[in-house]
């Protein structure tokens, strides 16, 4: 989507985000520089930092202070023209419930998550309220409370939806490229597949894509997991693109630094999201009778990983 000739004429949009770690903090900065009413909900210590020196968002280009409105309190949707909806997806079901009293009939909620189901669970528990599976491609983290860094990238494709072309042309004139897709679940499942290849070995490593690849043996197993998903999304009726390897390859070049969020969440000692990543394709795999032992393999590698973690504290 381009911006039109007359999309500064437009009235801003009141943008709330809720679970606002390192995506939605990074969209949330760049909408709230470009005059949007921005509601940043999150974490208590993310909020307080916050409120007393605003979003600090950290690039490669500029480190800046931006003043924005800060919550803990799921209520402050109320109000929104649009929810970027960023929480892990073992929380999808439970944040949906909690917003949804506060939420106006009009109000468009943007799954910014990874996995491919998130929208039909959302819609399970909102009803007839606006949901858009959103594909998000951009290299981020939290380097402190309320201190974002971006590292690549940062593009959005929108499911399509009655709001997406006014949505798209003030989030492209805000600096975030936004597309609109008739066919978002190929988009969702190309992301999928990227996160099957790349977090789970960034995670069990501890280190970033662009290292990953440049080990000896790396790009065969790469391709036994790519391989994996892509059988059971054609068994799953999904039509993928066809640049989808090279997609594959390009997240190390565009993002070689970056650790996946899937690696912070373990160094965190935080639940991972790897039963709706690598999880998903076993899950969708047996109901299908694909065999997926590669993916297998790393979704109880990692969760071995975080049992550890639990049972000694780290």
């Amino acid at each position: 989507m381009t911006s039109s000739a007359h999309s500064s004429s437009k009235p801003s949009l009141s943008v709330a985000v809720l679970g606002a770690g390192s995506v939605g903090c990074y969209f949330g900065a760049l909408l709230a520089r470009a005059g949007h009413a921005v509601t940043l909900i999150g974490r208590e210590s993310h909020v307080q930092a916050i409120r007393e020196h605003g979003l600090r968002l950290q690039t490669a280009e500029q480190d800046t202070h931006i003043p924005v409105t800060a919550s803990t309190s799921a209520q402050s949707v109320a109000g929104a023209d649009v929810v970027l909806f960023c929480v892990k997806s073992t929380d999808t079901e439970t944040a949906a419930a909690q917003i949804k009293p506060y939420l106006a009939p009009h109000t468009q909620i943007l799954s910014l998550q990874n996995g491919v189901d998130n929208d039909e669970r959302m819609r399970s528990i909102l009803g007839c309220q606006p949901v858009a599976a959103t594909v998000v491609y951009v290299a981020t983290a939290m380097a402190g409370p309320g201190h974002v860094r971006h590292f690549g990238r940062g593009e959005l494709v929108i499911a399509s939806c009655p709001q997406g072309p006014e949505i798209a042309r003030q989030f492209s004139a805000a600096g975030i490229p936004t597309q609109i897709s008739d066919d978002v679940r190929s988009s969702l499942w190309q992301k999928l597949i990227i996160n099957c290849v790349y977090n789970a070995l960034s995670a069990l490593t501890q280190q970033p894509y662009g290292w990953l690849v440049a080990q000896t043996g790396t790009a065969a197993v790469m391709q036994d997991i790519a391989n994996e998903c892509k059988a059971v999304a054609r068994a799953d009726g999904v039509k993928l693109p066809a640049q989808i390897d090279e997609a594959i390859a390009a997240i190390a070049r565009t993002m070689p630094g970056q650790l996946s969020s899937t690696a912070q969440d373990l160094s965190r000692g935080k639940p991972t999201e790897i039963d709706h990543l690598n999880g998903y394709v076993v899950r969708r795999g047996q109901t299908l009778g694909v065999a997926t032992p590669a993916n297998r393999l790393l979704q109880l590698l990692v969760q071995m990983k975080q049992a550890g973690a639990h049972n000694t504290g780290l």
